[in-house]
C-alpha cells in the first residue's frame, strides 16, 4: 500500500489517483462558482484553510502537473467572458459584489483541487483528503484480493472438472457404444417375438382345425355304434 510520503512525491501515484474526486466532499464541502465547474485560488484556499499566497506558491511550482489535471489561467478577452458568462449565472443577485480579476485568474476544477491536496504539506485537510484516498485504496486492494482468491478457487475446480470430464469421456464412449448394442438385440427380440407371434396364430389355427376334425370323428365314431348295435 503506498503512504502519504509516496503520495507526496509520486507523481504517477498521484495521477492514479485523479478519478477520486468525490472524497473531496466526505472531507469537506468545496463550495464551487456558479457554473459548477470551477473555483478560484482564493476558493482553493478556504477549503484548504491556508494562505492565497501558499496556493499561489504550490501552484507556480507545479504548474506543469496542475495544468494536465485541468488548471487554466484566463487573460485579456478570455477573462473578459468568463467574467460576463458568471454574471449572467448569477442571476443579476450579488452582481455588484462577484470578485473580478484585474489581469488573469486561475480556475481549479475539481481534479486540479484534488491534485493541489495530494501536493500541499502543510494543511490539516488535505492530510484528510490524502488519508482518505489511501483508505479508499487499501479498500479497494483488499476486494480485489478476495475477488482474485475467488476466481483462483473456481479456475482450480474448473481444472479438475476438465481432468473428470477426460476420464469420463472414454466410459461414455463405451456406455454409448453398449446402449446401441442393446438396442439392437432388443429390435432382433422383437422381430423374433413378432415371427413367434404369427407362428402361434398359425398354430391356432390348426388346433380348431384339429378339434373340427375330432368333433367329426367323435360323430363318426357314435353313428357307426348306433348302427351297429341295431343290427346285432
Amino acid at each position: 500500500m503506498p503512504t502519504e510520503v509516496a503520495l507526496l512525491e509520486s507523481r504517477a501515484l498521484r495521477g492514479e489517483q485523479m478519478g477520486r474526486v468525490d472524497v473531496l466532499d466526505q472531507v469537506k464541502a468545496l463550495v464551487m462558482l456558479p457554473d459548477g465547474i470551477h473555483v478560484r485560488t482564493e476558493d482553493v484556499a478556504r477549503y484548504f484553510e491556508v494562505s492565497t499566497g501558499a496556493v499561489r506558491r504550490l501552484t507556480d511550482r507545479h504548474q506543469e502537473e496542475l495544468a494536465e489535471s485541468g488548471l487554466r489561467v484566463l487573460r485579456g478577452a478570455d477573462l473578459h467572458a468568463f467574467h460576463s458568462d458568471m454574471m449572467s449565472l448569477w442571476g443579476g443577485e450579488g452582481v455588484e459584489s462577484y470578485p473580478q480579476a484585474a489581469t488573469q485568474l486561475r480556475l481549479y476544477p475539481r481534479r486540479t483541487v484534488l491534485n493541489v491536496a495530494m501536493l500541499l504539506r502543510d494543511s490539516d485537510i488535505a492530510r484528510c483528503v490524502r488519508t482518505y484516498l489511501l483508505d479508499a485504496e487499501e479498500s479497494l486492494r483488499t476486494q480485489y484480493a478476495s475477488l482474485d482468491q475467488r476466481v483462483t478457487r473456481i479456475e482450480s475446480c474448473l481444472t479438475g472438472v476438465g481432468s473428470a470430464l477426460q476420464e469420463l469421456g472414454p466410459v461414455l464412449v463405451r456406455m454409448s457404444e453398449r446402449l446401441d448394442s442393446l438396442d439392437r438385440k432388443v429390435e432382433v427380440t422383437h422381430r423374433v417375438i413378432g415371427a413367434m407371434s404369427l407362428r402361434l396364430a398359425d398354430v391356432q389355427q390348426d388346433v380348431v382345425r384339429l378339434d373340427g376334425r375330432l368333433d367329426s370323428f367323435a360323430r363318426q365314431l357314435k353313428d357307426l355304434r348306433r348302427r351297429s348295435g341295431q343290427r346285432g
